[in-house]
């Protein structure tokens, strides 16, 4: 174990790569990835927020965590009525990690069992990580697996997962989450797209580890992907602060009611739309739901950030702090599926 995860909330099936990888700036990681450097074989220099910014989210907090705590009572429900208590839960790291940690104690608290959770990458344009599916299935049945991560955007993750389990076909590829605004997730707290805290922020919310890495001078073909731990961080740590925070709100009188997931509403089509709107060539520059959009601003060079409205400080107060500080402009936009939408700027035009 590495972070600061506790070992009884989760088992992190990641190798530890601190101090082997040197952080690169957000500018020249956007130059290199839109050069065709993947971006697992990078680390981002951690955005370090500030006083004003850490206010917005602990507003956010506060607000938000009623909300999140129903759609991780909604989620769990609906994992125990199919899963029961054999459930391996496997959430995506990073995002995924937390969600993960406050489904097992939902489900533990309410159902007075002992459900195993681990961690694992999964990366956009390389796959899963087969060593620590492999780990996962020499310990438990294949159809005891749950995915779990955090939100849908336009459903990368999960077009990426369903490719990845054509090697492991008796595993179920749908995701748990507690957002679903994209419409493609198999179980869900909740369609809305609604500000969950953990995503305003990067490894101070996720047990000071990194985002996933994988290069071949660095993971073997037996390993694990890896994580750096920011150990330099631990004094700012509020990863526990925001699982009690969200804790605190728990509702175990909730039952559990299957909804069926419409794909009508599609957010790959909103996205599509977006792209010929703005004459974006590449839809991975798009990146939908208030989660994504703040990750733009967190991790990437932003173009502007699309919104349902200029005047939602509930919702995207964190968003227009960010976007203040990082310069960048707002814009106005009818959403439909999302409250919010990233667009990354190309870094020819830089």
């Amino acid at each position: 174990m590495f972070g600061t995860y506790k070992s009884e909330d989760v088992t992190i099936l990641l190798k530890d790569i601190s101090g082997l990888v040197k952080p690169q700036s957000t500018e020249e990681r956007e130059k290199l990835i839109q050069a065709g450097k993947h971006y697992s074989e990078m680390l981002p220099l951690e955005y370090e927020p500030s006083a004003a910014y850490l206010k917005t989210y602990f507003d956010a907090l506060e607000r938000f965590s009623k909300i999140t705590a129903d759609a991780v009572a909604n989620v769990s429900n609906w994992i125990f009525a199919e899963k029961g208590e054999s459930v391996a839960l496997v959430s995506l790291a990073r995002a995924g990690t937390p969600v993960g940690i406050l489904i097992k104690h939902y489900i533990e608290k309410k159902y007075n069992c002992r459900v195993n959770h681990y961690t694992i990458s999964i990366i956009r344009g390389v796959g899963i990580d087969k060593n620590a599916v492999n780990f996962i299935l020499a310990r438990h049945n294949p159809q005891a697996i749950q995915f779990v991560d955090g939100w849908t955007g336009k459903g990368a993750i999960q077009k990426q997962l369903n490719a990845s389990m054509k090697d492991f076909p008796e595993i179920d590829a749908g995701l748990a989450v507690l957002s679903d605004p994209a419409h493609i997730a198999a179980k869900f707290g909740t369609q809305e797209d609604f500000l969950i805290a953990s995503s305003c922020l990067n490894s101070t919310v996720s047990g000071l580890l990194s985002r996933t890495f994988l290069r071949a001078d660095i993971i073997g073909a037996n390993d694990f992907h890896g994580a750096a731990f920011y150990e330099n961080l631990r004094d700012k740590d509020l990863t526990y602060q925001f699982i009690d925070s969200i804790e605190r709100h728990f509702d175990f009188s909730k039952t559990f009611q299957a909804v069926e997931n419409s794909q009508e509403n599609s957010g790959l089509a909103e996205v599509r739309k977006i792209a010929a709107e703005f004459n974006i060539s590449d839809i991975n520059l798009i990146k939908p739901s208030i989660g994504e959009a703040t990750r733009v601003l967190l991790r990437r060079v932003p173009f502007k950030i699309l919104v349902h409205s200029l005047d939602d400080e509930k919702n995207l107060g964190h968003l227009y702090q960010l976007a203040k500080e990082k310069c960048v402009e707002v814009m106005q936009y009818p959403l439909k599926n999302y409250k919010a939408c990233g667009l990354i700027r190309t870094m020819n035009d830089v």
